[in-house]
């Protein structure tokens, strides 16, 4: 029998990167897999490229009615969520003193507001006994420079990842996160600076990594992977660097 025969996961923003790679491992392990993304080109890529009948559900994270919208397909589908990975967000950076009101609502909203509905409007469809992975970063527990408003937004989840352990312990409803540092994903392309500029930030990212590479979007669906499973049945509360000793060497 596979490891999550039986279960629902779930992953926000399974479109691409290390929401997408995490389908692909919940669903080669056995789990319906159900996943959301903003894109409807890149959610049928998704379901064409994991296959085994997932179910996709364009919508942001940072719209309640469409978070309301998703989980009634889940409902209606599956009656049930036993695993949840709070995946999607964005990242973008800016210096400080170009960093307007736009900036600051788009990540905190998706990013952090996004993350926390997500999780609320969940919990009537969880079973007891599930577990609830967040997605943060190494940058939420690293200073570095143009990233300020997007590591806050980081730092709120690793902080949402206690609180709600704490919380959701008496249903016996694990919460735990993953911190990547750089990863191989599209996101790189799209962290809102010049071309030149970012990749002289990956570079230095790269540079300050002890193990002298980027992760890939599998080694961090993995853990999240670990963290869903019964193997990990006596952890909650905690978050796992996935990072290549970045945030600790």
């Amino acid at each position: 029998m596979k490891r999550f025969e039986g279960k629902v996961a779930v992953i926000t923003g399974g479109n691409s990167g290390i929401g997408l790679a995490t389908d692909k491992r919940f669903s080669d392990e056995g789990a319906k897999v159900v996943i959301s993304g903003r894109s409807q080109k890149t959610l049928d890529e998704a379901v064409k490229y994991v296959g085994n009948g997932i179910l996709a559900v364009k919508g942001d994270v940072a719209k309640l009615d469409d978070l309301d919208r998703f989980y009634s397909a889940i409902a209606q589908k599956f009656g049930k969520i036993d695993i949840l990975f709070v995946n999607a967000g964005v990242a973008k950076f800016q210096p400080l003193e170009n960093a307007d009101e736009a900036h600051y609502d788009e990540i905190f909203d998706i990013n952090t507001k996004g993350a926390y509905y997500t999780i609320q409007k969940a919990l009537p469809y969880f079973n007891d006994g599930g577990s609830i992975i967040l997605n943060t970063s190494v940058a939420g527990i690293k200073g570095n420079a143009l990233t300020s408003v997007y590591s806050a937004t980081k730092a709120a989840l690793r902080s949402f990842s206690r609180t709600l352990a704490a919380e959701l312990i008496t249903r016996n409803i694990r919460v735990n996160s993953v911190a990547p540092g750089p990863i191989e994903t599209p996101i790189f392309g799209r962290l809102g600076l010049p071309k030149e500029t970012a990749d002289a930030m990956v570079q230095n990212f790269v540079a300050h990594v002890p193990m002298k590479r980027v992760g890939t979007p599998e080694e961090v669906a993995g853990t999240v992977a670990f963290l869903a499973s019964n193997d990990a049945s006596y952890i909650t509360g905690v978050e796992i660097n996935v990072d290549g000793g970045l945030g600790q060497i």
